[in-house]
């Protein structure tokens, strides 16, 4: 199945930064860039120990209605620099049409520097149905039941 997303470049942007690809053939996930304001795309941007900064993409997109875009860590940068997303998977909706702003925390010790062009997070495309919310007196039984939190005995 493909759909397509529509990207606009946003003024001042990096036009060199490509947009989100697959880096495999079977990929979930299509890598997102930083794409930096002019004044930090020499330096990077500097991410302290523990704290969290929204990293610019230049872009914004068109997210067909009943998909939304999921936006996930990149496990490299987790592992070797404690680089996550406090919010992980984000969601932007179909009907957004700012920029795409990713939120990174800084769980290492260390400072980590972003730098202009680098694969931040990836993208998700994923269907997005709406659901009817009803109040009923009564809900259908399970074999569950009410069980919760280790209630099926899986560790």
């Amino acid at each position: 199945m493909s759909i397509v997303i529509r990207f606009q470049r946003l003024a001042g942007s990096d036009p060199a930064i490509a947009l989100p690809a697959y880096a495999s053939a079977g990929a979930a996930g299509a890598d997102i860039r930083a794409n930096l304001p002019a004044d930090l795309r020499g330096s990077g941007l500097e991410i302290a120990p523990m704290a969290r900064v929204i990293v610019p993409t230049g872009l914004a997109c068109e997210i067909p209605q009943g998909f939304e875009m999921q936006i996930r860590a990149r496990s490299g940068l987790a592992l070797r620099h404690g680089i996550a997303l406090p919010n992980a998977p984000a969601t932007i909706d179909s009907d957004y049409r700012g920029e795409i702003g990713v939120i990174l925390i800084n769980l290492a010790n260390t400072p980590y520097i972003v730098e202009h062009g680098a694969r931040i997070a990836q993208i998700v495309i994923a269907p997005a149905p709406q659901a009817r919310f009803e109040l009923v007196a009564t809900l259908g039984e399970s074999a569950r039941g009410a069980g919760g939190y280790g209630s099926t005995g899986v560790e």
